[in-house]
């Protein structure tokens, strides 16, 4: 599934370029004529990114912006504002418990809607950088008024809390993760991958795409780009970007992250990618599979340490997790948990072809990128460092994935 649809007025077309400057004003509408069924089609209406920007650089006095953002009741990122008269406050147990309808989110019934926000991360805002604003990620909970602060239980929905009772028993173990998140382009119609001809194939197989630069070759850096820039803007540990092996296909890693702040700073990276591709009119998709056929999938590789395998002989630590890995079971558990499906979105794409081992196998190696799990080759040489686990959907829940890996590998040595 597609996961954000934007209005399909902002199309990017060729050589880039956004079709919204300042000349025209506050409306724009693309004059390109389209037809179906010998009916032409209305030309949408181009809201101008310029004119909306003359009101962002006004002054808010005291008052700061803050963007509360938290996961729906179908995995998909929902936000919205809250002004903050005295401004951002120092720490984040300080930010006010807000709530909204969770019967239009798919996470409560008509009759009992509110859901509590309580915040639980705070990041710069790249998309208001005049004054002091901020982005809020928050957990979810059913109101109680019998409850300190009203708070009552963890919704469904809110995996983080489980992730963070697991991270914080084995925090003694320091565990490291690195995510490389993989995501498709799509032009508005959620059909076409940007770049790719409408109802088409592009003209050469894989192969030029991957790491590639180029008019021919690289179709959407800016949208790659600009995400790269507000994860730096936004204290996220963003670590790289690159193209990927199919067309329209990128990849930024997030990491290294120390514990559940893998999981919160991975969802705002998230929500950065589809609020920058608001702007170019461009559709993110996070499907694992996008493309049927000679075309690689896209995954969420979860690279892992601890402090024993990052340390001398740590090498003989990590053989040890991948025979808990591997143990009778765990590969039906992991694949479960390493989609929101319970992995039927990844068995389109682990089929053992295209980088992937099969689905119903676990195997791991040095070097292999045909196997569930990949051993670095500097890590087996150095006998110490990280392993990587190729299994992981692009449209995993992290907080799902980074808590069921500690579970397996790490805290049976906690109890």
């Amino acid at each position: 599934t597609i996961e954000m649809a934007p209005p399909p007025s902002l199309a990017l077309r060729g050589g880039g370029n956004v079709m919204c400057g300042g000349a025209k004003g506050a409306l724009e509408t693309d004059d390109k004529k389209e037809e179906k069924n010998g009916v032409v089609i209305p030309p949408y209406t181009i809201l101008s990114l310029d004119t909306q920007a003359r009101f962002l650089s006004l002054e808010s006095g005291q008052t700061s912006q803050a963007e509360y953002i938290w996961i729906g009741g179908g995995g998909e990122l929902r936000c919205k504002t809250k002004s903050l008269p005295k401004g951002v406050p120092a720490t984040i147990d300080e930010l006010p418990v807000w709530n909204f309808d969770g019967s239009s989110t798919e996470q409560a019934p008509g009759t009992d809607s509110e859901v509590l926000l309580k915040p639980c991360a705070m990041y710069k805002d790249p998309f208001r950088p005049t004054g002091s604003n901020i982005l809020v990620l928050c957990d979810c909970y059913k109101p109680d008024p019998d409850a300190p602060e009203g708070i009552g239980e963890a919704i469904p929905t809110n995996t983080r809390k489980a992730c963070n009772e697991i991270m914080t028993k084995v925090a003694a173990h320091e565990p490291w993760f690195g995510i490389e998140q993989e995501y498709t382009l799509f032009e508005p119609d959620r059909k076409t991958p940007y770049g790719w001809p409408r109802d088409g194939f592009p003209d050469r197989p894989q192969g030029p795409y991957y790491c590639s630069v180029g008019t021919e070759n690289a179709y959407g850096r800016a949208v790659a780009e600009a995400h790269y820039k507000c994860c730096l803007y936004a204290g996220i540990t963003i670590s790289g970007i690159n193209g990927e092996v199919m067309p329209g296909q990128w990849e930024y890693q997030v990491g290294p992250c120390v514990g559940i702040s893998s999981g919160d700073e991975l969802t705002i990276s998230r929500f950065l990618l589809y609020r920058v591709a608001e702007q170019f009119g461009i559709v993110v998709s996070l499907d694992p599979k996008p493309i049927p056929g000679d075309w690689n999938g896209a995954g969420c590789h979860t690279n892992v340490s601890t402090k024993a395998m990052r340390e001398p002989d740590g090498y003989e630590v990590i053989k040890k997790a991948m025979e808990r890995l591997g143990a009778p079971g765990k590969q039906d558990e992991h694949i479960a948990a390493y989609d929101p499906s319970g992995g039927k979105d990844n068995a389109r794409r682990l089929t053992g072809a295209h980088e992937t081992a099969p689905i119903t196998q676990f195997s791991w190696g040095v070097a292999n990128r045909g196997c569930s799990v990949r051993i670095p080759r500097m890590t087996e040489k150095e006998k110490c460092g990280y392993f990587e686990d190729r299994r992981p959907a692009s449209n995993m829940d992290p907080y799902v994935v980074t808590g069921k890996i500690m579970e397996t590998c790490i805290l049976p040595d906690c109890e």
